[in-house]
């Protein structure tokens, strides 16, 4: 299979251009860390993002910076510590998870909306992200968005491509608004609630003025005890007065609770972005579940009353990673009745090739959103060459 290496815009506009017109079905990626999610799709060549690096824009005094979409994650990270600052959302590494290699890119995290435990205070990669550079299935350049703030005209099309997993455009540039890194972390672990009890913990928390930038609950198993983790970031006093209160806000609910700072508490929130609570055992299913956080107790519990399952909640309870047995459908029936029963989306993150290309990887879509999602795909690339059905069948 041909590997196109584009060197600048105008080259991925040239190939995609051609392979548009002779019907090539392209591949897209960065370098290839997230390869095995999503759909497994038949095509004849890739495009690969991954020459395409380099800062293009940093403005710390704005808070804003552009990058080629092939630059690794972790350049844009450090140049940003430099200058004491971060990406709000902090996007999560899917290589512990997927036993990848590589560096994750800038443009992956835009055009899979990839985010983490922040989320809840800081929003998603798509709620930060403001512009973006991109070539379309005609071979057309496309320029949505802007460098800083105030000028942030197509802000619709920023966000139609976030999240859109290449199958609209080869994202050859992204502009992320940033923030200062706090002064201090640190993590309140309330230990010995079930699931119930923490996501009510967590609620509470997440509904008091305290500013949580961290919410997550791992239920006891392997003879570990439940961990019910609150985290707290900012100026050192500030850190010092919110955490009182909220232990005195909780204390009704957790009689035993420790502290986490500095290396410890990075710690366990990296476990938790990269769900590697999960990765014991590389032969299960891995699923990525939104719902209301208040459902969460009772969706896992639905899950067991039919299949032996191992999960940990994000988001307050809004974010549920579920380990499951491959079998037939890596649990994807249990899954479907539970969020058509109780609301959500359940994606498959992890499974084996031969279980993505039978089962719905992602939520399905009722006919009318199909029709708009067909619609919105046709438009951005008629001869259908992007990533065709890496998200859904003949999409």
């Amino acid at each position: 299979m041909t590997n196109y290496l584009p060197r600048d815009e105008q080259d991925a506009s040239d190939v995609i251009r051609d392979a548009s017109a002779k019907g090539i079905l392209l591949s897209l990626s960065g370098q290839g860390t997230k390869a095995d999610m999503g759909r497994p799709n038949q095509t004849d060549a890739s495009i690969s993002s991954s020459a395409l690096n380099g800062i293009t824009l940093y403005e710390p005094s704005e808070m804003v910076i552009s990058a080629r979409s092939g630059t690794p994650v972790s350049e844009v990270v450090r140049t940003l510590a430099e200058k004491g600052q971060l990406l709000p959302f902090e996007p999560m590494d899917y290589r512990p998870l997927l036993g990848t290699r590589g560096e994750p890119t800038i443009g992956a995290v835009a055009a899979m909306n990839i985010s983490g435990p922040r989320r809840i205070m800081a929003g998603a990669a798509r709620d930060s992200l403001i512009g973006v550079r991109f070539v379309n299935g005609r071979g057309e350049v496309v320029k949505s968005g802007g460098r800083v703030m105030k000028n942030v005209t197509g802000l619709d099309l920023v966000k139609l491509m976030a999240g859109s997993w290449g199958t609209l455009g080869f994202l050859t540039e992204v502009t992320f608004k940033v923030l200062p890194k706090q002064e201090r972390m640190t993590t309140l672990v309330l230990r010995g609630l079930n699931d119930a009890q923490a996501i009510e913990a967590l609620s509470q928390a997440l509904g008091s003025p305290f500013d949580v930038t961290g919410a997550a609950h791992i239920p006891a198993r392997d003879r570990q005890g439940a961990s019910t983790l609150i985290r707290l970031e900012g100026f050192s006093g500030s850190v010092d007065y919110r955490l009182g209160e909220l232990r005195r806000l909780l204390k009704r609910v957790s009689v035993s609770t420790d502290i986490f700072e500095g290396r410890a508490a990075e710690a366990v929130w990296q476990s938790v972005r990269g769900a590697t609570v999960l990765t014991n055992g590389a032969d299960r299913a891995i699923w990525r579940v939104s719902t209301a956080p208040t459902k969460g107790p009772e969706f896992t519990k639905r899950i067991v009353q039919s299949i032996e399952a191992q999960w940990f909640y994000d988001w307050g309870g809004g974010l549920i990673w579920i380990s499951t047995p491959v079998g037939e459908d890596a649990g994807a029936s249990v899954l479907r009745e539970a969020t058509q029963a109780l609301g959500g989306h359940a994606t498959l993150v992890r499974a084996p090739a031969e279980i993505r290309s039978i089962i719905d990887v992602f939520e399905p879509q009722n006919e009318a959103l199909m029709t708009l999602t067909k619609g919105i795909k046709a438009s951005f690339d008629p001869a259908g060459i992007l990533n065709p059905g890496r998200m859904y069948a003949g999409v």
